[in-house]
This record gives structure tokens, sequence and C-alpha cells, in this order.
């Protein structure tokens, strides 16, 4: 009998999405199609009309009745006679300003009124008894068998990776050191490339390009300025926490003020990866699998949590650690090769999109005003000043730096990351650009019923050859895998260290990491059936929606790094009344300020009023040494 191996299992999983997907028909993006509607059913169906944006392009033909209707997140619709008994929709796109005739049909009689439905509109002729719907409905492709073999075989290999990583383990000694940091053996230029990695995701690899397409590049500044902080970070808060030898971060959080400072920013943090990031990072490669594929969005993110929870399960540090290694390489290589294809579908190639984008501002990096709706310089100053202070929250991130084999080396990780996060970033931000200018010289390719965010995954699937297409969705593969078995990890880990080890009076490590494999499983359950969750919401923008909800459950914890890190006076019961403040000012402001500036101000509230509260009680009685930035170890402490 076959043993139920991740790898059967996975086939099988895969070979669902596969056939579901083929029964779709090869045909063009969308069609005009026409039925006949109950009159019982019009109230049910008729929508508001959604006017169109001041100054717009002129439609190539007069719109019947002036009456339009909203599709996807930035088209709106309207409705033509064109010759006869034909009619067509006409597409209007926000972004690029833009009008395409998207389709087109016949109607019986001309019509007497016509009202705004979903993605069309319900037309009315002289028998009001009979009206008619117009809609736009869109024809997907099924991916060519290439392009399975193309995906298939490379997430098989980062499994395969995985499961040779857990069969050494079980070979191994097998403590929580191992499993959880990898044995603290992890070179630093590994390191610094898995923390690119894992900060990547697939955030970056389809929300950043959505972002850039939509708007311009103002939020790249981040990157750029955040650099000289990551200096600072390398040579100042490395030393203090790396040396304390720590496997969970959050155990500093408890020598430094109180144990229920570490048990709530611990559970902030497991919060914060099941209902943001993680579910986040399953939403959005589901969502371009869907629109590359024509599967149903709900059964790709059912299918991803499966597939990634099983990889990660049978990992370990050691194993997402370098599988992040290839990852990049897949990532940045299909990244780059979309760009150039991207270019060479511009009359005109580069110049052209630089022509294109600089007309309409697309390539905007820095904006000196002082509206702080927008993410200003100084809004982006802030967000340095207050993440540097506090760039030890993220359990993620300081896993990497913990792997290492000593100070030394994980300061060199930190400065790797630094050295890839710009041109990185940069590549991301111009394939969203490049994008911009394509389709605003080829209007006609874009998809009307797509939500922006899909933007990107939708131009691999409808522009890009057979095969590349497969080796580009690995790479989106790669940029989700990457962030997600790494969060599932900590989230195992914190779960393990800080609350079992913690907690439990004769805690073993053998049950830790029993322990750590069950709560991977219901991890990826929880995140994944968050992700199903927002599928049934109209998100903007996923970009923002990660900084609101980074803001809301993580500004608290952070700012208590910053107290315990650059104060002697900050105490346990102020930190715990400056994380209340935090969540209180990240409510009160999430729709008020620009995202970006949300995080400082949650930051700067409990950094604030958790300093003020702390003079309301005794200062901190304990030892100090090697917790500060003030009084750094000479020495690492014992590993635990």
């Amino acid at each position: 009998m076959l043993r139920p191996t991740p790898f059967r299992i996975f086939s099988v999983l895969l070979c669902c999405l596969w056939l579901q997907a083929d029964l779709v028909a090869e045909n063009e993006l969308v069609k005009v199609e026409s039925r006949a509607i109950a009159s019982t059913d019009i109230s049910g169906l008729v929508r508001e009309a959604t006017p169109l944006p001041e100054g717009h392009a002129t439609p190539p033909s007069e719109l019947i009745d002036g009456v339009t209707s909203a599709s996807g997140q930035a088209f709106i619709l309207g409705l033509t006679h064109l010759a006869g008994d034909e009619y067509g929709i006409l597409t209007y796109h926000a972004i690029t300003d833009t009008w395409v005739l998207a389709g087109r049909n016949q109607l019986d009689a001309a019509p007497t009124s016509v009202q705004p439905i979903d993605r069309g509109f319900l037309v009315t002729t002289d028998d009001p008894s009979s009206p008619v719907a117009l809609e736009l409905v869109q024809i997907k492709k099924s991916l060519p068998v290439i392009d399975w073999v193309m995906i298939v075989g490379y997430l098989l290999a980062m499994l395969g990776v995985g499961w040779y990583c857990y069969n050494r383990e079980k070979r191994s000694a097998g403590s929580t050191t191992d499993y959880f940091l990898a044995g603290r053996d992890v070179p630093w230029w590994a390191a610094g490339l898995s923390l690119y990695a894992t900060g990547t995701s697939a955030i970056s690899f389809i929300a950043i390009p959505a972002l850039s397409f939509r708007t311009d590049w103002l939020y790249l500044s981040q990157q750029c300025i955040g650099v000289f902080g990551l200096l600072i970070v390398a040579y100042k808060i490395i030393p203090v926490i790396r040396r304390l030898n720590l496997i969970s971060i959050y155990t500093y959080l408890e020598t430094r003020f109180h144990p229920s400072i570490r048990l709530m920013a611990s559970a902030l943090t497991i919060l914060f990866q099941l209902v943001g990031r993680l579910s986040i990072v399953l939403y959005l490669p589901a969502l371009a699998i869907a629109s590359v594929t024509g599967a149903d969005v709900v059964m790709c993110i059912v299918l991803m949590g499966i597939v990634t929870t099983l990889y990660t399960l049978v990992g370990g540090m050691k194993a997402v650690i370098w599988t992040d290694v290839i990852q990049v390489f897949v990532m940045v290589g299909g990244a780059l090769f979309a760009i150039g294809y991207v270019i060479a579908g511009v009359d005109g190639g580069v110049g052209e999109i630089i022509s294109i984008t600089s007309a309409n501002d697309k390539a905007h990096l820095f904006d000196f005003s002082w509206d702080f709706a927008t993410p200003t310089v100084w809004a982006i100053i802030l967000v340095v000043l207050t993440d540097v202070p506090t760039w030890p929250k993220e359990q993620i991130m300081m896993q990497r730096v913990l792997a290492t084999r000593d100070d030394k080396q994980a300061r060199s990780s930190v400065l790797m990351l630094a050295a890839a996060v710009i041109p990185g970033s940069f590549l991301f931000y111009s394939i969203g650009t490049a994008l911009y200018a394509f389709y605003k010289s080829n209007p006609e390719r874009l998809n009307p019923l797509i939500d922006t965010d899909a933007t990107f995954p939708v131009f691999i699937a409808a522009e890009l050859p057979m095969g590349i297409t497969g080796l580009i969705i690995a790479g989106l593969f790669a940029a989700s895998m990457s962030t997600l078995s790494s969060g599932l990890n900590s989230v195992a880990t914190l779960t393990s260290i800080d609350f079992y080890e913690r907690l439990a009076k004769n805690a073993s490590q053998k049950t830790s990491l029993k322990l750590a494999y069950a709560v991977t499983i219901l991890s990826g359950i929880i995140s994944t059936a968050v992700a199903v969750l927002f599928t049934f919401f109209d998100i903007k923008s996923m970009f923002d929606a990660m900084l609101q909800l980074t803001a809301i459950l993580g500004g608290g914890f952070a700012g208590t790094y910053a107290l315990g890190l650059f104060t002697k006076r900050a105490t346990w019961q102020g930190a715990l009344l400056g994380t209340a403040a935090s969540v209180a000012v990240a409510l009160m402001l999430r729709t008020v300020i620009s995202p970006i500036l949300l995080n400082p101000a949650a930051i700067a509230a409990c950094m604030i009023v958790g300093y003020g509260a702390s003079y309301l009680f005794p200062a901190p009685k304990q030892n100090l040494d090697g917790l500060t930035i003030f009084s750094v170890r000479s020495k690492p402490t014992e590993s635990p």
C-alpha cells in the first residue's frame, strides 16, 4: 500500500486545480451576453450609477441616456448604439483614462430605458414585461500543460527540500534550537537573502506593481530612506539582541519588563499573522491563480493553504531559509523577464514608457509637501524613525538573524538585506509603471472585469508565451511560499516557546516540537479560512489594508521594544498602558491619515504614553546590563 507522503497528497491537490481549470474554454478576454429578466427580479439587479470622473477622456461614441455602471475597482461601463440592432458596451478605465469597445450584442427593439446593473445594463424596450440584461462575461484561458509542468516541478522541488530537511531532523537530536533556528548555523548571506525573501512575499509581487500601476512611486521612498535605518539596526540594535541568544524574540520583553508583556506581544503577533499577514499572502496569489487559470478563487485559497501548510510542516527553519534562497532567484528572475516583455510590448520601448509615465507623473518618488494624507518625505522619515528602534519586533525576521552563527554574521545578514532591498523594490515598482504604459498604449488588452490587484497576474496569463507563464507563476509561488512558510513557522515557534515552555511546569523539547507541528496545521487552517473571508469584501488595496492591520495589532508591542532598548526608566506598567494607547490611536486614525503614517502614530503613542506613565510607578529595579543600547554585553549568553 502506498504511503500518503506529502508529494502524493500534493500531486492529488494540484490535479484537482488542473482539471478544474481545463474545463474553461479558451477564448478572448470578455464578451457581451444578453439574457431575459423576469420583471420580479428587476429590483434586486439594479445598482446606483457610477459617475465618470471630471476631465475624463471623450468616449468614442455617445452613451445611451448617459447611464454608467461600475465594473471591478477601476472600470466604468457605458451602453452605446453601434448600427442597426447592434448595441455595444464601452469600458472606461479610470487609471489610464482610456475607452474601449469591450463587446457587442443585438436587441430586438430600441431601448426605452437603461438602468445600471452589476457589470452591465438592464435594458427595457417597447415591451416592459420583457427586460433584457446586457452583461460583460469574462472568458478565461486554461493554462497549457507545459506551464503546469513548470509550476508543479518547481513546487515539488521546494517540497523536496522541506522533506529532505525533515528526514535529517528526525535523524538528529531534534531540539527546538535545531527546528526553530536551524541549529544556529546559517551563513550570513543565506540569512540575508532569506530576510529579503520573507519581507517581499506576494504583497511585493502583486500588490506593489498594482500600487504603482494605480498611483505612483511615493511608497518606494520608504525603502530609499529606510536603508539608512537598517545601518543603525545592524550596528546598534542587532548586537544587543543577538548576544542574548534567544529563540523567541519576545523573551527579551520578559527580561526587560515583565512576563505579561512577553505574553501580550507574542499573542498579538500570532493574531496579526493569522488574521492579517498570512491571510493576505494566501489571498493575493490565489486571486492571481484564479485570474490566470479560470479556477474558483476560494478553491485556489484552500488548495494553496493545504499545500503551503504541508510544505512548512515537513520543513523547519533550515528548510525555510534554504528554500528562501532558491526562491529569491526564481522570483527576481521571473520579475526581470516580465518587465522585459512589457517593455517589448510598448512601441518605442523604454523611451516611450518614460515619456508616458512622465506625462502622467507616474514615477513621482519624493513628495515634500505637508499633506499628511499622502506618503510624503516627512511621513517616511517618521516611519523610519519609529521603525529603527522597533526593528526587533518581527519574530518572522529576527528568527533569521538569530539563526546565524554569531553576532558578526547576524549584523552582516542585515547589511545583506540593505543591499538587496532598493534594487528589489525598484524592480517591482517598475513593473507597475511599465504596465501602466503598456495598457495606456494598448487599452483593448486590459480585462475590464478584473480588480486592480490582479493586473500583473492577468498580464502574465494573457501576454506571456507558453512555458514562460508557468515560470513567472512559479516566481509568484516563490514569493508567497517564502512569507507564508516563515509565518507559519514563527507562529509555531511563539506558541511552543512563549506559551508552552514558559507556562508548563514540566516542559520537554519533545512535547514542544509536537505542539509546533500541531500549531502549524491549525495556523494553516485559520489563515486559510480568513483568506476565504477576504473574497467577500471589496478591498481597494491589499497594501493599504496590510498597513492598517500592522498598526492596529503591531504598534503597541513595537513601541515596547523602543521603550526597552532606548530608555532605562520605562516600566512594565507603563508599557501596558502605552500598548492600550497605541491600539486606541490606530483605530481612531485609520480613516483620517495616510496608511503609511498609521503605524508611526501607533508606535509614537505607545512610546509617549508608555514613558510618561512609567513615572507613575517605581523605577525598574532589575539589572539592565545588556538589555539597552547603552550597555551591550561583550559576550553572548549561554544558548538555551
